[in-house]
């Protein structure tokens, strides 16, 4: 399974930081060992369901303990029946310089 996932915590940081709460998400997802890739808008992450769900709302509640003082965050999901797997590679793999 991958997950993008967005957040847009008000504000978006501090003064002396400018991304202060956006970068304790990304922390989060860093911290949980799996794979995952910072995007412009976004952060890709490849796990578990059983994984990224839960991790999706620690990203979620991170930028509130941060000291956000509200948060939308989006989420895009992609996941295969059965066994089957997608990776960030076979989706955006082949556009890579």
């Amino acid at each position: 399974m991958i997950v993008e996932v967005q957040c847009l915590p008000v504000p978006p940081g501090t003064a002396a930081s400018r991304w202060a709460h956006v970068e304790t998400a990304i922390a989060v997802i860093e911290r949980s060992g799996l794979r995952y890739e910072v995007g412009p808008l976004g952060t890709s992450v490849e796990g578990s369901p059983d994984e990224l769900w839960p991790l999706m709302r620690a990203v979620h509640e991170a930028c509130l303990t941060a000291g956000a003082t509200s948060v939308v965050t989006i989420i895009k999901a992609v996941q295969q029946a059965g066994s089957a797997t997608v990776t960030i590679d076979d989706l955006v793999g082949k556009f890579r310089r």
